[in-house]
């Protein structure tokens, strides 16, 4: 650890789309401009190198004492619950001596409504508009509560004035985008948008966009990406895990 803190280990989903670890590295940047001196190394469960096993092993191996291990995951499902916890086992069981803590997931945060409410108006959308409806998309998970974080954010960003905003999936649950936003022109709406809450371009964020397109969507938001209130929820979070209320994961 030095005196900018112990180093912030962010990890990542992966894919196969260049597009996401570059999204995620733009992110990542802004997180540096933040908090200048701090250590913060990019990893990621799958699809691209390096893996937090590796990363972690490098930083143990280098005297590092300690490292913050944060999901960047918009949810806490099947990676943060089952997949992280397994990677810090392993690099404990090879380093016993290394301390790691670990950070919650991004999401669910009020910043994030207010990063997709940028991404909106970046898409000519105005916000709070009553005569508009809202799809708000996620990728989707078989962990029903995953899901219903999902549902909670919807019904809470109601209340900022829209016609409605209901939640949908990308894989995994229902309903699909293009089925919510049908509804929702089957229920009165003048206009329906759709909200991606996707960290980074790929093949869901695509995909969302070609069928709510085609189901009537008016305007289909970009992912987050870079967005500034993702890099401020992130050093929120890096700041959460080293209070000493905070338990330690190992």
């Amino acid at each position: 650890m030095t005196r900018n803190g112990p180093p912030l280990v962010a990890v990542a989903h992966g894919s196969n789309d260049p597009r996401a670890a570059a999204t995620v590295e733009e992110l990542l940047t802004e997180v540096r401009l933040r908090r200048p001196g701090l250590q913060v190394v990019t990893s990621y469960l799958d699809h691209a190198p390096p893996t937090p096993v590796t990363v972690l092993d490098g930083l143990a191996v280098a005297g590092a004492g300690q490292a913050v291990v944060l999901p960047l995951l918009l949810t806490a499902a099947y990676h943060s619950k089952i997949d992280i916890p397994g990677v810090l086992s392993k690099v404990t069981s090879l380093h016993p001596g290394f301390r790691l803590r670990t950070a919650g997931t991004l999401g669910p945060h009020p910043s994030l409504t207010r990063a997709l409410e940028r991404r909106l108006a970046e898409s000519g959308v105005e916000i709070g508009d009553p005569s508009t409806a809202v799809v708000l998309v996620s990728a989707g998970s078989s962990d029903p509560s995953a899901n219903a974080v999902i549902e909670s954010m919807a019904r809470t960003w109601s209340a900022r004035g829209w016609w409605a905003v209901r939640p949908a999936y990308a894989s995994a649950a229902r309903p699909a985008p293009a089925e919510a936003v049908r509804s929702l022109y089957e229920s009165g709406a003048p206009r329906v948008v759709v909200a991606s809450y996707f960290l980074a371009p790929g093949y869901f964020a695509d995909q969302v966009r070609t069928e709510s397109v085609a189901a009537g969507a008016t305007a289909v938001s970009p992912v987050l990406g870079a967005a500034p209130e993702l890099a401020d929820v992130i050093l929120e979070r890096y700041a959460e895990a080293l209070r000493p209320t905070h338990a330690t994961a190992v």
